[in-house]
């Protein structure tokens, strides 16, 4: 064993710990079915594709409107540890929730390292206020959203809910609820991983956008969902953001399901899931 750097584990054991990739023996498996069934979900479905929330090419967003006004409205976020992945990996989350009658945006971001991650979180925020300002076309009620997210979507999940919104002309409860599937709370374990030789964190990146060390959110409620199967560390990350948030008065729920890194997000596909029912269950729906 070499020298422990971060809670006991040396640099090999903690890259084994965040290597989902590795982890999952059939992770591309997985991965290659999220990507399938969400392109036969765009084919089966009306929805706006690339709508622009920003100057930039990867603020784009997908939208699934409503089939009636005044719909609660579900913004997902994607992960792939901030520099992989795509929306159009993860339409298949509108089987989950347009069942409701809910309009479902699925948003992109510009991938680290060509942006930090100070731009890749300001960007998550603006596709919030955009979402606000333009839900009623679409269907959707600007007093009724909600964001879920997966892995390093998780981690953004976190972080918007504790964002003080009124520097984007938002109500400091524009997020009614959230849910931070697998998520990345402390990115300590991060900066000194093997993913840190992409995304170039520092011990200021850490402090900024850790949601253990933020602020708690001053409205909104949260779920903190995670797998049997992701390892000690992912379970650490999801507890930690709980104990953190409720030292401060915000109650964060944890749900704990038996999957895997990958299964778990494969359940937002299927309506009667347990995740997906709890997140609809936010939702009032």
């Amino acid at each position: 064993m070499g020298t422990p750097i971060f809670r006991g584990y040396d640099r090999e054991a903690l890259d084994r710990e965040y290597d989902n990739r590795r982890k999952v023996a059939n992770a591309a498996e997985i991965l290659a079915w999220y990507a399938e069934q969400s392109e036969t979900v765009r084919r089966a479905l009306h929805w706006k594709i690339d709508e622009a929330y920003g100057s930039t090419p990867g603020e784009r967003l997908d939208i699934l409107p409503a089939a009636r006004t005044g719909a609660p409205v579900q913004v997902f976020i994607h992960g792939g540890y901030w520099h992989r992945l795509d929306k159009a990996d993860f339409s298949y989350v509108a089987r989950g929730f347009a069942p409701s009658g809910a309009a479902v945006v699925v948003i992109n971001y510009s991938l680290m390292p060509a942006v930090t991650l100070d731009e890749l979180v300001q960007q998550c925020r603006a596709s919030i206020a955009w979402v606000y300002r333009h839900a009623p076309s679409f269907g959707g009620d600007r007093n009724r959203i909600f964001i879920s997210g997966h892995s390093a979507g998780g981690h953004l999940v976190a972080t918007l809910m504790a964002t003080d919104w009124s520097t984007f002309g938002a109500p400091v409860d524009v997020v009614k609820a959230g849910c931070a599937i697998s998520g990345l709370h402390d990115l300590e374990p991060i900066r000194l991983c093997y993913l840190n030789d992409v995304l170039k964190l520092t011990v200021e990146d850490v402090r900024r956008h850790s949601p253990v060390l933020l602020p708690a959110p001053r409205a909104g409620a949260l779920l903190l969902a995670v797998g049997d199967r992701e390892g000690p560390e992912y379970t650490r990350q999801t507890d930690d953001l709980a104990a953190a948030w409720r030292k401060q008065g915000f109650a964060a729920e944890v749900m704990t399901l038996p999957d895997d890194h990958f299964t778990i997000a494969a359940k937002l596909g299927d309506p009667a899931s347990a995740l997906s029912r709890a997140i609809l269950g936010q939702m009032g729906a």
